[in-house]
Parts: structure tokens; sequence; C-alpha cells
């Protein structure tokens, strides 16, 4: 059974082996590791604080205590989005269920974020208004469903348009 390559070890598009400081880009992006340490406390910080171990915690997410620990120390920078989601929603259920009064106001809008973006609260990304007016909505899907040599001709068309509407009628 092979294993995956390391961080060290994974392969640019040169085939070279990936340093750790190309993982980080420009000074203006987060260092991950950084990142996915700090998120791997956080993680911790919840799961102690709700007097959950890394098993009980696996348990309620639904994936391994190895990925929670993983996560936790961030030495899985390449875990899946899917397994962070799980981990972080478990924690987020079982914040729920603690006395709000005691959690700080932070806390509780995130879970409340959470909450509305869960799938087990059946609401989804799709469910969401993207924009307030539908005829928005419906102007911007035309625009990216024309061919892109065509938006100049598409949008000076709505400017006339837009420019005929503006005047009374007679």
């Amino acid at each position: 059974m092979s294993r995956r390559p390391s961080t060290r070890e994974q392969q640019n598009d040169g085939g070279e082996p990936v340093r750790p400081d190309e993982l980080r880009g420009t000074s203006d992006e987060p260092a991950w590791r950084a990142w996915m340490l700090d998120l791997g406390k956080r993680h911790r910080r919840l799961r102690e604080f709700l007097g959950l171990s890394q098993d009980q915690l696996a348990r309620l997410a639904g994936v391994s205590q190895g990925a929670v620990s993983r996560l936790e120390t961030a030495r899985g920078l390449a875990t899946p989005l899917l397994i962070v989601l799980k981990i972080n929603e478990a924690l987020a259920e079982q914040l729920r269920h603690v006395d709000q009064t005691v959690l700080s106001a932070d806390l509780r809008a995130a879970l409340d974020a959470q909450g509305r973006l869960s799938p087990s609260n059946a609401v989804a990304f799709r469910d969401l208004p993207i924009v307030d007016e539908p005829q928005l909505g419906e102007l911007i899907l035309l625009y990216h469903e024309t061919l892109e040599r065509n938006r100049p001709a598409l949008l000076s068309v709505m400017r006339a348009l837009v420019e005929g509407f503006r005047k009374p009628l007679d």
C-alpha cells in the first residue's frame, strides 16, 4: 500500500520537491502552516472546553481520531475540507447544547452563521439569496451566458436601454 507524500515530499510542476517556504506564497498570503496551527488550536480549545476527548469528537464528527489529532497539531496541511467541516460542525453542535449565556458574543454569532450553512439544518448556499433583487441576478446570469467577445455590445445595448428609460414618455 502506498502512502501519501508528506508536505516536504510533494512535488511542484517541475517534478522537484516542494520546499515548505514555497507553500507560503507571497507575503500577502497567510502562511498555511501557521493558519492551520491556529485553526487546530482553536478546535482543541473548544474540544477541551466541551470536555471531549479526541476519540469522542472523532465519533461525533464521523472521522478518525487521527484526523482530529492531525487537524489540532497542523500535521495535516492536506486535510480534506470535508474533514475540517465535519469536525467543525460536530464542535458547533456540541456548543449549541451549552448555556449560551456563558459563550462570548463572537462565538454565538459564529455558531449562528454556521447553523445557517450547516447541512444538518437543510440550509445550503444554494438556498441563500445571492442578490436582493432577482432581476439583478438574472441580468448577471445573462451577462455571463453571453460570449465574452459579445459582452461589450451587450453593455452598449443595456446603456442605451437605460438611457431610453430615463427619458419621460410623451
